[in-house]
Order: C-alpha cells, then structure tokens, then sequence
C-alpha cells in the first residue's frame, strides 16, 4: 500500500522545508560570524546546502557548471568555511522528523549500529591525521557512527569523530542519550561492541532492548565462557563490582578495574573500563548460540523477551548487514570516496549531506513497484545506484515531475539472489585525490568531442 508520507512530492517537500528551517536565524544554536550570509550572493546559505546534498562524484568546476551556479572553486570553498558546523546535522535532523518511516519487526523498530571510515585528503595538521608503524607517512579518515534503520534502510542518527579519537561504543551511549526512543526499539551490533556498560545503559533505556554478538572463546565474558559450544538459549546472571574485597571474591563478583582513584598510579597494562552504575550492580540477560553452516557457532547476547524465538533472533542479527549495504551505497553511490573538500569540517559537512540524501532516495525507492513476471527465475529490486542518480536529479529540477520519477526508477532493476555468500574482499581503499578526478574527466571529454569530430 502506498505511503503517502514517501511520496516523491511529500518527500522533496519535506526536505526543503527542513533547509529552510535549518538555514533560518531564528532556528539556529550556532549562528553564522557576524558579517557571514548578510549580504545577497549567488552561494545563499540554502543554496549552499542544496549544492552539497545533490553533488555528485564530480570535480566542482564540473558539480558548480551542472548545478548552474557561476562561481569560482574558491569562492564557493570560502562560503563553505562560514557554514554553521552543526547545519547539515540540523537539515538532516529535521528532514527525519517530517517524514515517517513505518516498517517494524513484531512491533519493534530495528536499528543497527556500526562505524565505517571515510578517507580524507592528507592534512598532517588536522585532528582526523592518523600516524604509525604501519604507515608512517600518514592519512586522514573520519570515523562516523550511525544508526541505521534496517526495516526501513533509513538512518536515524551519526555522531562523526576524528579517526584518532573512534570510540564507537562512546558514540553509541551518546546517541542512546540523545535521542528519545517513543517506539519499542531494538539495537542490534557487531562483536565490537560487547561491554557491560553498554548492556547496562541499553536495559536502563525505556522501550529499548539490544542483540549484540559477542565473543565465545577464552577472552569472553566469564559467565558466557562457562556456557558448552553448542547451540543454547539461556539466561545468565552475576554481579558486576568496582571493588576487590575479600567478599567480592567470596561472592564471585565481576571485577571492573575502572581507574576510579585520580590519586592511584596504575599500571600501563591495567585496562580502564567504563562502568557508569552503582558497585555492587546485579546484571541478567539472555545468551543464544546457534551454528552456521560453515559448522562454527555464533553468540549473541540479547534482552529480548523468550516470545522472539531463536530463529527469529537469527533472522533479526542476519538483518543487521543492511548496514554494510547501506555503507557501501553511501560511499559509491552517494560519492563519499569522491569527496569535495579537504577540511575535517567539510568532510562532516559531506557525511550528514550524504546520509540525508540517502534517506531521501530510499523513502522514494520502498514506493516504486517492480514488475514481477512469472516467466522470471529471481525477484527483481530497485537499482539504488540509479535510484539515487535520478532522485537526486528530481531534488534539484525545480519543477520535477513525481509521476514520472517512479516510472523511470522502475525501469532499472537487478535480481535478488537469495542465498547467495561471496568472501568478503576487503582491501583498504585510499582517497581519490582531486587532481585525478580532473584529468579523468577533462580526458573523458575530450574522447567524447573526439568522437564528435569523426
């Protein structure tokens, strides 16, 4: 059934209201210097920010020339610099309040946490340089953190850090903080961020419950180390404790070495731990283990209730790698490995740019329907590369035509091969340097006049 509130219309309705509200004064916690944006220019604030969410992988001479804008690159790198920091997050913000994303699993609303780099520009001066043995001569990244709607491949929020400072379960209580969960809502993540401060924080948070894979072998947690490697769904309980008294021993407490003396000397080999709770602080929760087909078994710990059975907690961690689909949309589709700005500023601009506009191509996309023929071995989905193309066309066409854009995105499809696993070929990719992308394209547009001239 058609959802109104993902209808091309609604949507870029939707998503300038949210620039005009964000690019309003009044609106503003941050405000522009004084003598920024106060006098009329063809790089308004709100042209500004339609200019970086509808950019492509482009050179900015090339984005510019498209977007019609006359300006020079340094002009328009200068307007960039007197952006309020928080804009973008404040546009994307407000373009998720508006729009209403309703697809849940049993009631519940299904968000993945995860981190993923976006390589910089080398700037050994700024706080994303990253410096080591491996790599001595040193790169820049950016680290962000979103949560990701997995039902309705959405994100809801991302907090950005300087590689050198990634702390994603810091993110992830930051955003636990921050946002106000209205709906029951689940928070499923990787083995990175196994931490009973973290499991702490998430049973203390109304309407919300976790499912978080964690480890299995000697270097687990001590009551889930104890548990047979078989398949199981049990619930554990133990006591967590800062102290290390005679009782605590007798007792059998779990001891958190928390460097919560600021006069104590510790050892370089002392690991601090989080722990935001009273001491003593009892702790339940629910283990599951099941096998894969390789033969090994995966773990996970969790606080749903026994009425999600074990298949359905397989199907639920399953849907977490949405995220890396998403991640990889973001970057090559969205163009987050073709960046436009070589500050750490910039780039954060970029990142919320990135996640905005993906949150507006895919509302648009859940609405387009697919022709599924009979005669067809698979089921068809939306090309999202081309869906992202042509929404982002849409968004900057001032008089678009929403009929037409379903249409076309409807054209481009590719099958859906369930079932199908492939190794993952993971290989660190550099930045794509702007003097490349320039001579690529000037080189591109002269085989095409070539092939005018012939």
């Amino acid at each position: 059934m058609s959802n109104i509130y993902s209808s091309p219309a609604f949507l870029k309705k939707a998503l300038e209201r949210a620039i005009v509200e964000a690019t309003d004064s009044r609106n503003m916690e941050h405000k522009p210097e004084k003598g920024h944006f106060t006098r009329k220019s063809a790089l308004s604030m709100d042209t500004m920010v339609r200019l970086l969410l509808s950019m492509s992988g482009g050179f900015l001479d090339k984005e510019l020339e498209e977007a019609g804008v006359s300006v020079s690159v340094p002009a328009f790198s200068q307007r960039r610099s007197q952006l309020p920091f928080d804009l973008f997050e404040n546009v994307f913000e407000r373009f998720n309040e508006r729009c209403k994303d309703t697809k849940t699993y049993h009631g519940y609303r299904v968000l993945a946490a995860d981190g993923t780099c976006i390589n910089m520009a080398r700037n050994p001066k700024a706080p994303s340089f990253v410096q080591n043995e491996s790599n001595p001569a040193g790169y820049n990244q950016l680290h962000a953190n979103p949560l990701y709607d997995v039902m309705n491949k959405t994100y809801v929020h991302c907090v950005v850090q300087p590689q050198p400072k990634a702390d994603e379960i810091g993110a992830l209580l930051f955003m636990l903080n921050w946002y106000d969960f209205k709906e029951k809502t689940l928070i499923v993540a990787d083995r990175g961020y196994e931490s009973y401060n973290l499991f702490a924080h998430l049973m203390a948070k109304p309407q919300v419950d976790f499912l978080i894979r964690i480890k299995q072998d000697r270097s687990a947690m001590r009551e889930v180390a104890k548990l047979p490697m078989e398949e199981l769904d049990r619930d554990i309980s133990f006591t967590i404790t800062t102290t290390q008294t005679n009782e605590d021993k007798k007792r059998g407490y779990v001891l958190l070495q928390t460097r919560k003396s600021e006069t104590r000397t510790y050892s370089s080999n002392t690991k601090a731990k989080r722990w935001d709770f009273p001491s003593p602080y009892p702790m339940k929760f629910r283990v599951v283990r099941f096998q894969l087909d390789t033969g090994e078994y995966e773990t996970l710990a969790t606080s749903l209730p026994r009425s999600i059975s074990l298949a359905e907690i397989k199907e639920l961690y399953h849907a977490r790698w949405g995220i890396e689909t998403a991640f990889r949309e973001l970057k090559y589709g969205l163009g987050l490995v073709n960046l436009h700005g070589k500050k750490d500023a910039f780039v954060t601009q970029e990142i919320y740019a990135a996640m905005t506009m993906a949150n507006f191509c895919s509302r648009i996309a859940s609405q387009v329907v697919i022709d599924q023929r009979q005669e067809n071995i698979y089921t068809y989905k939306v090309n999202m590369k081309m869906a992202i193309v042509l929404c982002k066309k849409y968004f900057r066409a001032p008089n678009g035509n929403p009929e037409k854009l379903m249409r076309t995105i409807a054209k481009y499809t590719q099958p859906v091969r369930p079932g199908r696993r492939d190794p993952r070929n993971i290989k660190a990719k550099g930045f794509v340097g702007f003097v490349y992308r320039i001579a690529g394209s000037v080189n591109s547009f002269a085989q095409i006049g070539l092939q005018a001239l012939v």
